[in-house]
């Protein structure tokens, strides 16, 4: 038996994922907290449609249900550390434009931002047990972007917490479906196996 499958690691991953599950929850809850403290101050219309955004990565994905669990993981991975980037943008533009004005936006915004840097660590984590190695971090934050007005940076911004918001759901389910026995002991490939 491979040591990624052996019962203690697979409680392990069983107790990371369910940490994990709690830590996106508590995220998911303080980002739409964070949201709507955001378009309040923004000024914007809490239905405004946002096209999508370069550099924010999607939650959606096709055949959700045929991806290997180090798949789930990388994917969730490449998609925080993304997010970590944009948020400390999103940070260093509020200090910028508002200066101390609104010190709760800017004080969601970093709080959020440790979330989501906690969150990677944990995906890392998770990563390390499965017996892989983990990914460098270049390439995986957002492609600088070009100078934006402000009203583009509000609905960047917008863009950024809503996608957030839909990844921490799919981290959830990600994390429920690693979570689940491993079919390993019936031999069915492993969670961290290729189909």
């Amino acid at each position: 038996m491979a040591a990624a499958d052996s019962p203690s690691a697979a409680l392990r991953r069983r107790d990371l994922c369910s940490r994990g599950i709690r830590l996106a929850g508590k995220m998911r809850a303080d980002v739409v907290d964070l949201l709507d403290a955001y378009v309040e101050q923004q000024g914007l219309d809490a239905s405004a449609s946002v096209a999508a955004v370069e550099g924010v990565p999607l939650a959606a994905v096709e055949r959700w249900d045929e991806q290997t669990g180090t798949q789930r993981l990388l994917e969730n991975l490449a998609a925080y550390r993304a997010f970590r980037a944009l948020l400390a943008q999103m940070l260093e533009e509020q200090r910028e434009q508002l200066g101390e004005v609104d010190a709760g936006l800017g004080h969601g915004l970093a709080a959020v931002l440790l979330q989501v840097s906690a969150f990677a660590y944990h995906l890392e984590e998770l990563l390390r047990l499965e017996s892989r190695g983990i990914p460098g971090e270049e390439g995986d934050g957002p492609p600088p972007l070009p100078h934006l007005s402000l009203f583009e940076q509000k609905l960047r911004g917008l863009g950024v917490l809503r996608e957030l918001a839909q990844w921490a759901l799919r981290s959830v389910r990600d994390l429920r479906q690693l979570a689940k026995p491993s079919p390993a002991t019936s031999g069915a490939p492993g969670l961290a196996e290729s189909p």
